[in-house]
């Protein structure tokens, strides 16, 4: 079990090393005097070569990438270029936004997914193909109309909740989950038809099995066949699909925070690589990574849980 923690941990450090450097040259790549856009277009001459200095953006591009690698490594991703406020700063304060939205949709999508699978495996005819309309249905509409209508629905006209915004759950606990509920629904809606059409098709699969045959000849219950036995089984390839969607959100939530006005992750990385604040966009591609690498390495273990076959793989 350690040598496969330690291989997933492995690439996890590979993956987000060969992001953050391919990341870091697209930023240049890109063009623009980024000096001008910090002092605005006022700036002589004189005043933008002194910001380029100051900054070190007049040395070499691989001088100014080992120079930002050897102080990431220490832990100091350095302060924004426009508002000269720390990195770790910036992602702390928007992180937990984020957080909160991608990982009620996700809970959401997985609750919801079940149900929706495990129902139309279970029945035939029309309520098969009714789950299978809805589930394509969420997944053809994109999720930035899906949110244009729930606020216009839910919060303009029937005004149970803000249209806009975000409560922290420290201020206040029925604020914060009055502010992400939408977002979360808005999110969520596109991820429940592909976990739930993969929940539907392992199901079936598996309830093909001979093995599943002989646990019915010999007189289990079929709610104790299909919830402890073919469930779990086919949890397995659910739980992969679940995991990309987690990743997905994170990227999804770039749109739906813009139309929720909420401070999260994705308006920061919107607004800095807009502007070419490199320090925060390279602080977001290392924290994100982050966040992809343990994500990976749990749905790993969960999986090696469900199948030792994985462990060896």
């Amino acid at each position: 079990m350690l040598r496969f923690v330690l291989r997933r941990l492995a690439s996890g450090v590979v993956l987000t090393v060969a992001t953050s450097v391919v990341t870091f040259f697209l930023l240049y790549a890109a063009g623009g005097n980024i000096a001008r856009r910090i002092l605005g277009p006022q700036a002589t001459t004189v005043g933008i070569r002194a910001k380029q200095h100051e900054l070190g953006l007049d040395r070499p591009i691989p001088a100014q990438f080992g120079r930002w690698v050897s102080h990431a490594l220490r832990g100091d991703f350095g302060a924004s270029w426009f508002d000269n406020l720390p990195v770790t700063q910036v992602i702390g304060d928007r992180l937990p936004v984020t957080l909160s939205l991608v990982v009620g949709a996700t809970l959401v999508t997985a609750v919801v997914s079940v149900l929706l699978g495990v129902l139309a495996a279970r029945r035939d005819g029309w309520v098969d193909r009714l789950v299978q309309f809805v589930s394509m249905l969420g997944f053809a509409v994109p999720s930035f109309l899906v949110a244009v209508a729930l606020v216009l629905v839910f919060a303009i006209k029937l005004g149970l909740v803000a249209p806009t915004g975000y409560t922290r759950f420290t201020d206040s606990p029925s604020g914060w989950l009055s502010s992400i509920v939408l977002p979360v629904i808005a999110l969520s809606i596109g991820s429940v038809s592909g976990v739930a059409q993969q929940i539907r098709g392992s199901l079936l699969d598996a309830q093909r099995q001979d093995w599943v045959r002989v646990l019915r000849s010999h007189g289990l219950p079929e709610s104790r066949v299909l919830y402890l036995h073919v469930l779990r089984n086919a949890a397995g390839p659910a739980l992969s699909v679940l995991g990309l969607q987690f990743v997905s959100l994170i990227g999804g939530a770039v749109i739906v925070e813009q139309i929720f006005a909420v401070a999260g992750l994705g308006q920061a990385a919107v607004s800095a690589t807009s502007q070419g604040d490199v320090p925060v966009v390279m602080g977001l591609v290392i924290v994100v990574g982050a966040i992809v690498v343990v994500l990976n390495l749990l749905v790993d273990l969960l999986l090696g849980w469900l199948n030792p076959k994985v462990r060896r793989a």
